[in-house]
Formats: structure tokens, C-alpha cells, sequence
């Protein structure tokens, strides 16, 4: 079960330019699939294809065994059983939050619901506000009751257009729990827009990052994150996102112990994290240094041995992007070549990883 992608697209762009979609994607038929990458490289031109919205001079979707579109079909948007949050919630402003969730609910679908209105209402917390107009809701608000409206429709794919980006930092915080509960319980493939990578670390199960309208890299979000092509696109955002259980919290100093697949790794403890829970915390790549021998007079904590397995150049001409092993697990270490020079570093070699930074990603 899965969504089969392919578009083929081109057109002006102006000023003499054109821009061209070239994309063949296969995503999983639940979780979340997240499409990253900058402004301008055809994420919602992607997303836009899929909804029957843009036309294509070759394109091809199958939607977990469903013919959405191939050279003899293609379906207009509204036969799409799909829903679509954009940007803003475009609410209707003259009905309340309930009134939204019945329209919805009369252009639902007659097979059986993915999920109920009051399952609706109960997993994005929204059942104080269904009396309330969307001018009486906060930004956040807004996006629940949306995204429960494209719910109810009975989609069987649920598009995503950077639902937080017209939110400030305290609505993106208010509203991210509830993603993560929806790819939880959700059994529909979510595909996720986002040019904002700790949205796509904390949320994506598989990642597709874009770049001039192709695909430049795919796959489980660890594994791409992980890739050297993928890490010197991201630049300041490269780094790994490791799956790590919570083994112990150290009252005196205020550290959390985590253990992952290449060792243990200690960090702040901000109270949130149980022992025996399973959490996602992310390294990113500026954040870890090497070294040929432990150094254990740094004011550094997390001192890890890895061996280096590729080298290749970082995002400016002064950095490179070392990957190196750690145990079962991959971490990425941005250092200046003069660096990989001066320590002689090379694939094979044996060297200790100095984590200086490492995020809980919640």
C-alpha cells in the first residue's frame, strides 16, 4: 500500500525564465511524508499536482491501489477524496467552528469514515470552540478546526501546506502535539509541506527534500538526514535525528540520560521526559567536533568513538561534512577542511565524536 507519484511539468515563470517539475515519488500508505526544502523548488506545485489543482503534460498517481490519474484518467479535484490544509485556514467566516465541521460532514464520502466528528473533535481539542466564530479564534485554533474540517471529508490522503508558517512560536508549540497525534492514529498517508526543518524532524517519517523542481534526495527520515548529499543541501540544518529511551534524570544537575543505538547521551532535563520513554532528539551537524583521543578535561559532556565512513565538501568552500559511525547509528560533524588537514582525517579512521548540543524534538 502505498502513493505513487509521477509529474511532469513546465512553464514560464517570467522575466525569459521557466520552471520545470520533474518528480517520481513512492511514499508509504500511512504516516507522515514530509516535503522539504527552500522556496521556489516546487513543494506546493507538487502538492498542487496531487490535488488535481495544477495540470500536467505527463502524470501519474496512485493512491494505495486507486487510480487517481495515469495517460487514460485523471480526475478532477473535487473527485479527489482528499483533504487539503493550506497556510491559512480558510474557514468559512460567516459559520462557526461547528458549522465548518458540517459542511465538511455533508460532502463526506459514503465509505466508512476515517475518523467520527466527535473522534475528530476530541483528538485536535477543539470542543470548547465549536460555538465560536473563526474571527473569535486564535491563529493555532483556526488551523485545528481546519485541519478536523479536511478530515471529515473522509479523505483517503491528507495534504499538508505549511500549515504553521503563518503562526508565531507559541501557536507553532500549541499546535505540533496534535500532529503528532494525527500520524499516530491516523491510518491515511499524510504528505507535509514545510521549508521548516524542526517541524520535519519532529513530525516526518519519511522525507522527500526538493531542490529546482526534482527530488535530490528520499527515503526514512533518519536515513536521508543522515546522507552527505542531503546534509551539505541543508547547510546550518544538517544533522541526524536519533530514536533514543530515556534511562535516567539526575536531580543534582539537572541532566537527562538517554540511551540510543551508538552509546548514551546526556542533556538537559526540562522535566518532560519519563524513564523508559522513547523520544526523538536531534544532533545537528555544527554542533559535533572531532578529535584523534578522548578529552576528558572539555567542559563538554557527550564524548562518543565513531569511525569516519565519507568525507565530502561542506556547504561553503571552507567546510567539509564528515560522516562517521557511532555504534549502529550515523552523526554528521561539520569542521573547516583546514581541520580535516590538519588531523589528517579519512574514511577508516577511528576518531572521537564531541557532542557540544543535543535537542529533544518536541
Amino acid at each position: 500500500m502505498a502513493l505513487e507519484a509521477r509529474f511532469f511539468l513546465q512553464y514560464a515563470a517570467g522575466a525569459g525564465d521557466s520552471f520545470t517539475l520533474n518528480v517520481d515519488l513512492r511514499l508509504p500508505g500511512r504516516g507522515v511524508s514530509a516535503i522539504f526544502g527552500p522556496s521556489g523548488c516546487g513543494k506546493t506545485t507538487l502538492l498542487r499536482c496531487i490535488a488535481g489543482l495544477q495540470q500536467v503534460q505527463q502524470g501519474r498517481l496512485h493512491i494505495n491501489g486507486e487510480i487517481w490519474q495515469d495517460g487514460r484518467t485523471c480526475l478532477p479535484a473535487h473527485r479527489r477524496p482528499l483533504g487539503y490544509v493550506f497556510q491559512e485556514a480558510s474557514l468559512f467566516s460567516h459559520l462557526t467552528a461547528r458549522g465548518n465541521l458540517d459542511y465538511a460532514l455533508k460532502r463526506a464520502t459514503a465509505t466508512l469514515p476515517v475518523i467520527s466528528c466527535d473522534e475528530a473533535v476530541e483528538l485536535l481539542g477543539i470542543g470548547g470552540l465549536l460555538a465560536r466564530f473563526p474571527a473569535q479564534l486564535s491563529g493555532g485554533e483556526r488551523q485545528r478546526v481546519a485541519i478536523a474540517r479536511a478530515l471529515l471529508i473522509n479523505p483517503r490522503l491528507l495534504l499538508m501546506d505549511e500549515p504553521l508558517a503563518s503562526l508565531d512560536l507559541a501557536r507553532k508549540r500549541e499546535i505540533l502535539p496534535y500532529l503528532e497525534r494525527l500520524r499516530a492514529e491516523l491510518d491515511i498517508p499524510i504528505v507535509y509541506v514545510s521549508h521548516a526543518m524542526d517541524e520535519v524532524a519532529r513530525l516526518a517519517d519519511q522525507l522527500v527534500v526538493m531542490e529546482r523542481g526534482s527530488v535530490a534526495a528520499g527515503g526514512p527520515l533518519a536515513e536521508v538526514l543522515a546522507g552527505l548529499d542531503c546534509g551539505a543541501a541543508l547547510g546550518e540544518d544538517a544533522g541526524v535525528v536519533l530514536e533514543a529511551r530515556v534511562v535516567e534524570t539526575d536531580s543534582r544537575w539537572h541532566l537527562t540520560r538517554m540511551a540510543f543505538a551508538g552509546g548514551d547521551l546526556w542533556l538537559r532535563d526540562d522535566g518532560a521526559a519519563a524513564p523508559g520513554e522513547t523520544l526523538r532528539a536531534r544532533v545537528l551537524a555544527r554542533d559535533v567536533s572531532l578529535t584523534l583521543e578522548p578529552h576528558r578535561d572539555s567542559s563538554i559532556v557527550n564524548i562518543l568513538p565513531g569511525e569516519i565512513t565519507d568525507i565530502a565538501p561542506g556547504s561553503d568552500p571552507a567546510s567539509a561534512l564528515v560522516r562517521l559511525k557511532v555504534g549502529e547509528v550515523a552523526l554528521l560533524s561539520r569542521i573547516t577542511r583546514r581541520s580535516l588537514q590538519h588531523l589528517q582525517l579519512a574514511p577508516g579512521r577511528r576518531v572521537w565524536a564531541q557532542i557540544k548540543s543535543v535537542a529533544i524534538v518536541r
